[in-house]
């Protein structure tokens, strides 16, 4: 079984010295969320993470959800731990004071996704959906909708859903054949087939509530057509009690690589009572209030699996003895983490996963301006920022997770292959992240050419960084950082323009470039976040020398080792898409 420490220490270095953005410090309601404050709420979480939730990992993986008589059952302890879950009020802790919630910011809720990812990403998501459908429901149904059903979603007590995908289409939402027709009480009856629903069925919460994609009969073709509904699994009375069954039942579950303590169903709507949020056939934009920070989320679960595979795979390497290292003088063999080899696969996960995670920090401090600034111009800048960010963050992130999660099987080699130790789980677990919310390659193409083609948020980012660039670069300790960083801003430039000059003339050119330049910016906005580290890094370094001498030594490391991929994925996408678009396949 694998072991985890969630790493507080770093979480609140961030939070106490990099919440720099002067638009969410303007932010009335966030400016009592102090440290103290928040450091409680993190000791808090560590606590039941580390305790109550990782435990649950190697018990759902080993018996994994079971479907027996329409019924579908959880692993053993699920229910005892989303018990304790709720009872602390941790489904509550981003939502609003008017349903029940905590008002905590995005800054301090997205230290805690992470933790809850490191510790159990089957048990996570069964609560993770419900705050997706919460966020949909608060921003989209009408005041009735929402009087009924958030409070008991925000308390826990009801879980949510998003129910996109059918067996005919996945990313191609257009051609779904789920249909809504009206009825005389102005509900509808909602009738389809329902496939990979995350925590679809189960026996954790009183109701679930489902957010459906359908078509009302007579509308639009294709994605205009498509409207928002939401569904109970029971129906609710006025009052807010539950009713009877509704037509929603699940025909099965999937057998799946990893994520086993996770119910991933297929559900059938037969006639089944549903509510329009929204208007009608605007249902993908309501929708996509809910997948967007969805895929931020989905995101930081490849950092908070791939934080777990670093810590065991630290612990083991200075354990673990074989060979004797080249400095070795007393002929004895040595820890493996004594091996320049052993140290660079740790130090690309630590450069990594701690880049992702001040990456995602600002990232919040972003959501929470877009959400909550009382300027609509501040507010829409955060907004398109966060919209650029988006597919970089749920793209970049688990596709690292899944290379740290496949390093940390080598570097407990054969160990590591083998289901004792629990390395091998945390690689299936995360495989599933670069596939849902719309795979990787999708979010790739969404960037390219919906983020950088077709508007200029790319120049604001790279302005943001010029300006930090500009600000510090008299700094001595941080003019090599500035001299790189400010190459690899040009470099992203001219990739830039590349794309503009590819679209106009082959447009091949530019689908078999969009992984590139997603990764290119990933690492860019890495080195950005390091930057940044490292400034506080060198301002403080007498406060805690050790602390923040790691911090630049691993920021050096990121630009010498890791930020020189960004060139060679440029070079790579320079290359044209021929050699792929003549390729013959016999």
């Amino acid at each position: 079984m694998t072991m985890y420490n969630a790493p507080v220490e770093d979480m609140m270095f961030l939070f106490e010295n990099l919440k720099d953005n002067k638009n969410y410090n303007e932010i009335e309601k966030f400016k009592e969320i102090n440290s103290d404050l928040v450091k409680d709420i993190l000791d808090q979480a560590a606590k039941i993470n580390q305790e109550i939730v990782h435990p649950l990992a190697k018990i759902g993986d080993e018996n994994p959800c079971v479907y027996e008589n329409g019924i579908v059952r959880s692993p053993p302890g699920y229910k005892e731990a989303y018990t304790r879950f709720i009872n602390d009020g941790w489904t509550s802790l981003s939502c609003d004071p008017k349903y029940g919630g905590q008002g905590m910011p995005k800054t301090v809720s997205t230290f805690f996704e992470e933790m809850l990812s490191s510790a159990s990403l089957s048990f996570k998501l069964y609560s993770e959906l419900s705050i997706g459908a919460y966020n949909c429901i608060l921003h989209h149904a009408d005041q009735k909708i929402k009087d009924i059903f958030l409070p008991k979603i925000v308390e826990g007590k009801w879980s949510g859903t998003m129910c996109l995908t059918e067996s005919q289409c996945g990313t191609d939402l257009g051609l779904i054949k789920t249909k809504a027709v009206k009825q005389n009480d102005g509900s509808y009856a909602v009738t389809g087939q329902k496939i990979f629903i995350t925590s679809g069925d189960h026996d954790l919460t009183e109701n679930i509530i489902h957010l459906v994609l359908a078509k009302i009969p007579g509308g639009p073709t294709g994605t205009k057509g498509i409207s928002l509904f939401l569904v109970p699994k029971f129906n609710v009375n006025e009052n807010g009690s539950i009713g009877t069954r509704n037509g929603v039942n699940t025909l099965s579950i999937e057998s799946k690589m990893g994520i086993k303590g996770s119910p991933t169903c297929v559900l059938n709507f037969d006639n089944a009572k549903g509510f329009l949020i929204g208007q009608e056939n605007k249902g993908l934009s309501s929708m996509f209030t809910m997948m967007n920070l969805e895929r931020i989320i989905v995101g930081i679960q490849g950092l908070g699996i791939a934080e777990t595979a670093y810590q065991n795979s630290l612990s083991y390497a200075q354990e673990r003895k074989q060979g004797k290292s080249n400095n070795n003088k007393d002929n004895k063999t040595d820890e493996i983490i004594k091996h320049a080899d052993i140290r660079r696969s740790l130090l690309n996960m630590k450069s990594i996963i701690q880049g992702q995670r001040s990456l995602a920090f600002w990232l919040s401090q972003q959501i929470d301006v877009s959400l909550n600034h009382t300027n609509e111009k501040i507010r829409k800048n955060a907004e398109d920022l966060v919209s650029l960010m988006t597919p970089v963050v749920k793209s970049f992130f688990t596709d690292m997770g899944t290379e740290i999660t496949n390093e940390a099987i080598q570097v407990f080699g054969g160990y590591g292959y083998t289901k004792d130790q629990g390395i091998e789980q945390l690689y299936r677990d995360n495989r599933i992240t670069p596939i849902y919310e719309g795979t990787n390659s999708v979010q790739a193409i969404d960037l390219v050419f919906r983020k950088v083609l077709n508007n200029k948020i790319l120049l604001n980012f790279i302005s943001i960084v010029k300006e930090e660039i500009k600000i510090n670069q008299e700094t001595s300790e941080l003019k090599e950082f500035s001299k790189i960083l400010s190459n690899n801003l040009r470099l992203l430039e001219d990739f830039s323009t590349l794309l503009e000059k590819m679209n106009k003339t082959n447009k091949d050119d530019v689908s078999a470039a969009c992984n590139d330049f997603l990764k290119v910016l990933g690492y860019i906005s890495l080195a950005f976040s390091w930057f940044k580290i490292s400034k506080i890094s060198f301002k403080k370094i007498n406060d805690n020398k050790s602390f923040y001498e790691e911090k630049i030594n691993t920021a050096k490391y990121f630009y010498d080792k890791i930020l020189p991929r960004a060139e060679m994925h440029y070079n790579s996408a320079k290359s044209g898409s021929n050699i792929i678009m003549n390729a013959k396949f016999n």
